[in-house]
């Protein structure tokens, strides 16, 4: 069991530096930030780079992982992402995880002056996206010429610190997501069932992540993927029970409960924004970073 937390990139770094290394001393396994140009309800106020914003909390920092959760190809390109994440890797001496999904059709997808990509093309554009990302990682030299995306003798030398590269955690809720997921990735991420969202009923929503948990198993058996599969990884805060985990110590321990008992064995909570969705206290996120794990072993 592994207890995470999300760190957004709203803070300038004055004020940030202190955020991320105290969820290093509060012991969480990882702390993340969302990769957008800005996100939702935080559209009108800062919002920093996720890529800079990892490399100072890696200089900030020395135990804790660091990642991104979600990266999309909205905004990226697999070449030139893959040169920043082999930096970061190298400046955080191997403590980099990438999260990694298919993008949706929020502001995001639209700020390079582009039409939204269709739901099928954001799948067929994440599929390659992925593919070539792992190639550029482990490779010293790629030239790929494909549907979305094109490599010419891209390099990256010296390579990754951790090997064969940075482990990827891929963000799906149906099979094909879940396919790259079970051929990339060290760990799977869901935000629960889209269909349900906030909108169902928390039994209704436990009862579809345990479906997609048994969904991925059946799709690493088929892939022929071996041993336990995907690391499994759960972003809270999209499912019926929305921000209520963090109302206490007792309520989080009761609903980490109840998933890690469908399979999954990674938990991120959001690090407390007030006046916002992710509003929370900040003892009581503390007391969970600290207590939680202990009370559910």
């Amino acid at each position: 069991m592994r207890l995470s937390t999300v760190i957004l990139p709203i803070h300038p770094w004055a004020e940030g530096r202190q955020i991320w290394q105290r969820a290093e001393d509060l012991g969480f396994h990882t702390a993340y930030t969302y990769d957008h140009l800005t996100w939702r309800t935080f559209r009108d106020g800062p919002w920093f780079g996720a890529v800079p914003t990892l490399t100072a909390a890696a200089c900030a920092t020395s135990r804790i992982r660091l990642g991104t959760l979600v990266t999309s190809p909205n905004f990226r390109h697999p070449v030139t992402l893959a040169k920043e994440l082999m930096a970061l890797d190298d400046i955080s001496a191997g403590r980099l995880t990438l999260g990694i999904g298919a993008g949706g059709d929020g502001f995001d997808a639209t700020a390079l002056g582009q039409e939204a990509w269709t739901p099928r093309e954001r799948a067929d554009r994440f599929a390659e996206f992925v593919a070539l990302l792992d190639r550029l990682l482990t490779e010293e030299a790629v030239t790929h010429e494909g549907v979305h995306y094109s490599a010419v003798e891209a390099r990256n030398v010296p390579g990754c610190v951790q090997s064969p590269r940075p482990p990827f955690a891929v963000a799906a809720a149906g099979p094909r997501g879940m396919r790259l997921a079970a051929r990339h990735g060290q760990a799977w991420v869901t935000t629960g069932d889209p269909k349900i969202g906030r909108r169902g009923t928390p039994e209704a929503s436990r009862a579809a992540i345990g479906a997609q948990v048994e969904r991925l198993a059946e799709i690493c058996a088929e892939t022929g993927r071996e041993g336990a599969g995907p690391h499994r990884i759960l972003l809270t805060g999209f499912t019926p029970d929305g921000n209520t985990p963090l109302r206490s110590l007792d309520a989080f321990v009761d609903f980490a409960g109840a998933h890690f008992a469908l399979g999954i064995d990674e938990i991120v909570i959001h690090a407390p924004i007030p006046d916002s969705e992710f509003a929370a206290e900040q003892a009581v996120y503390e007391k969970i970073a600290c207590d939680a794990l202990a009370q559910l072993r």
